[in-house]
């Protein structure tokens, strides 16, 4: 039986993706990879930055621990030659072919982003266009880090070849599972916390696998059971209180940091916040959305490529406007949106009708075809 609340938190969680990416491209708190704020910080406080804060501790987090779930009920039912095979298609062609074919696009408009003055000249064309391919991963981090987790899964099943730890974590009681919090602070103790420009400390912060990799396993061991997701969904209001009131204190103390540091991180407050988000979530959605409707179904087949997709759009339309323009920041906000929550579906749409770039794009092979990210 299909877990309508699993599909309808993937894709509320990668629409928040899609919103975050909005706020985050005309932040002024120091986070990389934007263009950069209106105003510099604390002059002009720009207080719809609080989006990242709300968001960026639990989201990501979330959606590999969904696939982790997800990886467990889909290799229950297939082999795992039959399972990697596939998400090799899925995850790896789009997140490698694929930025040869759609996202040099997107590179080409970080390139201008980040580029100093010269910077290219003399370059050949070749050369350019290898830049700006690989400057376009943007978000298809997560999917490259998600197929190599994949590939990390089959060799743990090797050693566990009868389910034992997997059986073992149904056990897990409510108070267990908060616990595992501990675990998910750990994970981010691996970043390095005084990256060196000169070598790829800020990629590795950026990838963070051995942080990423806990909540990925402890979806296929401990919440991809019936009984402990059961224990999660009657407790989600106690959850989500706790989760609110600390994220309230987060924020109220912190707002002004760059919440991407690896200081920031680090901290047990940031920690707390993000895992009980996680949980309440994963309670709320369980308890009060285990349902589906048409539109929900048509999210559920498109919000990986959605995802895929529309880092196009805050790229291009939000450096142009920012760039080329002098209108008012909360129209720029108003355009982003609307952009992105339109332009991404039709996007998504049409290359879904083009064969060879649908394989390139998404990884499919047919239309018709419906895997998901996690």
């Amino acid at each position: 039986m299909r877990k309508h609340w699993m599909d309808n938190l993937r894709w509320v969680t990668v629409l928040l993706v899609l919103f975050y990416h909005v706020i985050y491209f005309y932040n002024n708190k120091g986070v990389f990879g934007g263009i950069g704020g209106f105003g510099e910080y604390p002059e002009y406080p720009q207080y719809q930055d609080v989006v990242m804060y709300i968001l960026y501790p639990w989201f990501m987090p979330l959606l590999f621990l969904l696939a982790g779930i997800s990886s467990k009920y889909a290799l229950d039912k297939h082999s795992g030659k039959e399972w990697f095979k596939a998400r090799t298609r899925k995850l790896l062609v789009p997140s490698t072919i694929g930025l040869f074919v759609f996202h040099w696009v997107v590179g080409y408009f970080n390139t201008l982003v980040a580029a100093r003055e010269g910077m290219f000249d003399g370059l050949p064309a070749i050369a350019k266009y290898f830049i700006m391919a690989v400057s376009g991963t943007g978000p298809l981090w997560f999917i490259q880090v998600l197929w190599l987790f994949s590939l990390v899964l089959l060799l743990v099943r090797a050693l566990d070849k009868k389910d034992k730890f997997w059986k073992l974590c149904d056990k897990a009681g409510i108070v267990v599972i908060i616990l595992m919090g501990v675990l998910f602070w750990l994970g981010e103790q691996t970043i390095v916390q005084h990256p060196r420009p000169e070598t790829l400390d800020g990629l590795w912060n950026l990838y963070k696998p051995f942080f990423y990799i806990v909540p990925f396993l402890m979806g296929y061991f401990v919440f991809s059971h019936d009984e402990v997701q059961k224990k999660v969904a009657k407790a989600w209001i106690p959850l989500m209180a706790c989760a609110v009131v600390s994220g309230i204190v987060l924020i109220a103390t912190t707002f002004g940091e760059n919440n991407t540091s690896p200081q920031y991180l680090g901290s047990p407050l940031n920690c707390l916040y993000g895992w009980l988000m996680c949980l309440a979530m994963i309670g709320w959605f369980n308890a009060c959305f285990d349902k589906t409707s048409s539109f929900a179904k048509y999210m559920t087949r498109s919000s990986y490529g959605l995802y895929i997709v529309h880092y196009l759009f805050i790229a291009s339309i939000g450096y142009m406007m920012k760039t080329y323009t002098d209108w008012p920041p909360v129209m720029m906000y108003l355009i982003l949106t609307v952009a992105v929550f339109t332009l991404s579906p039709l996007t998504y749409e049409i290359v879904r009708y083009i064969p060879i770039i649908r394989w390139c794009v998404l990884g499919e092979k047919t239309k018709q075809v419906i895997l998901h990210v996690s």
